[in-house]
This record gives structure tokens, sequence and C-alpha cells, in this order.
């Protein structure tokens, strides 16, 4: 990220955030009787957005706002979704609900219990602080009602993995900041941690990380595993065997395309393009310590794969699986590993 201002990627405000703020708006329309024109509240480092309100309305003992998520320059799909949230007088503290396109959580294993709205810890507790706070000051009772709703959330949760992790109905309110970071990847990792927690409290005893869609869908077929096997791992291999390491299960499998698992195969931790690339000379040596034809001056991993042959790819497979063995010692987690080819074909295998 540039320190230039005018290159400077804006960051923009969690599902969280958002319904926090229009759960504060709709308090102060349900007990101060007016409609304001902008929210602000207080996340958990001290920044205080302010946040217009996209809707509202009222009626006997029921407020509700809607406030438009700006996920500022990430790739978000929640950017521009539109968050609501009700609230209604109530008995025994602060209630929530999930309204529609909000899921709710069907596995165990994430930090909300099964049955339960998909609104995680955080928010949760921002939105009680808001309550807490605005009861004080309209010398209400701190017994609310809140349910939070995402418009068009069904669909845009068929976007996330919220439904391998169990997440059904909708998307979840998430955020631990409030902030969303550009290109932080901070979503898709904890995803991966999700994922290996609704593996560890269903007993899932393999699970599989892979690079793409196309080496996910050989794995999954070639094993039989069931989507919540499914780690989505993407290019941040060394993320999910931290997480891995310290929350083992019994068997991971690592999957991709021979680009990647080349470069998983000579130490890269992040697979991506941008921050790893293959060392050719370093795949032509290995190519012609094993007898096969010197690939020291191809373009691409494919191109050596091409020229080389199967047992290339073989020799990625074993050599990237010492790899993730290296970064889970110290445990006890079966490895196996698995190459393909551009079209799917499995073209070599480890352990």
């Amino acid at each position: 990220m540039t320190n230039d201002p005018a290159t400077r990627l804006r960051r923009g405000w969690t599902t969280g955030a958002c319904a926090t703020a229009a759960t504060k708006a709709a308090l102060q329309m349900l007990w101060g009787g007016d409609v304001p024109a902008t929210v602000s509240i207080t996340l958990p480092k001290g920044e205080q957005p302010v946040f217009a309100l996209h809707d509202a309305s009222s009626g006997a003992g029921w407020a509700q706002v809607a406030i438009e998520k700006d996920a500022g320059d990430d790739p978000d799909v929640t950017h521009g979704a539109i968050i609501e949230a009700r609230v209604e007088a109530s008995k025994g503290g602060v209630v929530f609900k999930a309204g529609e396109g909000v899921g709710r959580v069907t596995k165990p294993g994430l930090p909300i219990a099964t049955g339960e709205p998909a609104i995680n810890p955080v928010p949760r507790q921002l939105m009680q602080d808001v309550v807490a706070e605005m009861a004080a000051y309209y010398g209400q009772l701190a017994d609310v009602t809140i349910t939070i709703s995402v418009r068009d959330g069904a669909a845009l949760a068929l976007k996330t993995w919220n439904p391998r992790l169990g997440i059904e109905g909708g998307l979840s309110i998430l955020g631990t900041t409030g902030v969303v970071r550009p290109f932080s990847c901070a979503a898709w990792i904890a995803s991966i941690h999700r994922g290996i927690d609704v593996a560890r409290a269903t007993q899932t005893a393999h699970v599989a990380g892979c690079t793409g869609a196309t080496s996910e869908a050989v794995v999954q077929k070639l094993y039989g595993l069931p989507d919540h096997a499914m780690l989505d791992m993407g290019d941040f291999v060394g993320g999910l065997m931290k997480y891995l390491k310290k929350n083992p299960v019994a068997r991971i499998t690592i999957g991709g395309g021979i680009g990647k698992m080349t470069k998983l195969a000579q130490g890269a931790r992040d697979l991506h393009s941008k921050r790893s690339q293959v060392d050719f000379a370093a795949l032509g040596d290995m190519a012609v310590a094993a007898g096969l034809p010197d690939t020291r001056d191809a373009n691409t991993a494919l191109e050596a794969l091409e020229r080389a042959g199967p047992e290339l790819a073989r020799l990625v497979a074993e050599t990237a699986r010492e790899q993730v063995c290296e970064m889970l010692s110290g445990g006890e987690i079966a490895v196996d590993t698995v190459v393909i080819d551009r079209a799917g074909t499995i073209m070599g295998r480890a352990g």
C-alpha cells in the first residue's frame, strides 16, 4: 500500500460495524423519537466512524434503520449490501434474532452456538454496548430485541464460505475491529481458521486445502470428502499450516496445479504470483538430478512438466509434502500431496 494520499487505498467498515450503527440509530428513533441524518459509533480500537442512514421506518414499539455497507477499496462481496437493524422493547436483556438474509449456525466449532443467528461475538458486544449507552442516555431499561437483516443476503452468502461452514440461509455479521482494510485477506484467513474449527468439532479426521477450484474438485472426488472437509486455502498455505499446527486433525491433503505446488516445494508460504515465483533453475536442477530432461530454460512450471513428464510432478509432490511436514513439525498429522495439470489430471502424488 502506498503512502501517497492521492493513491492510498480507502478502508471500509465491516457488516458488524454497520449493524451496530443501524442499531444505535434505531434506538434513537425508538426512545428519542427523532430520525438522525447520521450516526457515529465507537469501535474496539477507539475509531469513531460516521454512517449515513440509507432509510428508516418506525411504528408502535419498534424502529428500523438500514445502512449501506462501504467496504472501501476492498473487493468485498458485501460491499454495497444493505444492513438493517430492527429494535423492539423486550424483557431479559439484549436478544439477537436473524432476519431475512442473515444465516443461522448449524454446525459446531464456530464461535456462536448451533441454532443461533450468525452474528459474531464482537458485533454482539458492540451492539450490547450501544444498547447500554442509549438506555442510560434516555433513561430506559436495556431490554431490547435486535433483529439484523441483510437485503439479498441469502444470494450473497452463496458467494462466501458460509454454506461450507454450516451457516445456512444468509450471511454472517462479522468483524473484530469493525474496519475493513483493503486486500488484508483477513476474512479469507479467518474462514480457513473457522473451517478447521468446524472440522475438529464435527470429528472430521481428513481435511484438504487446495490452491484453486479445479484442484479442489479433483481432491474432493479422489477421497470422497464432504464439503466441510474442504478448507479454502487458496494461496495461504502458510496461514493454514500455522493454525493447523495448533489445532490439529488426523490428516491433511494439499492439492494444486504444478506452478503453485512447485512454489510450495521451493519453500514459499504464500503462493500468490505477486508474492512468490517459481525458481526455474532449481526446478531444472531437480529434473536433471532425477535423470529427466533439463528444464532450466522453461518459461512456466507447466512447460517444464510437459518436457520432463509425470516424474517431475511426483518429485514436486514429494518435495512439497516435505515442506508441509516441516511446517507441521512436532505434530502427528498425516500429510499427502496431489499435483494436477491444467485439465485437472492427477500428475503426481506423495504420501
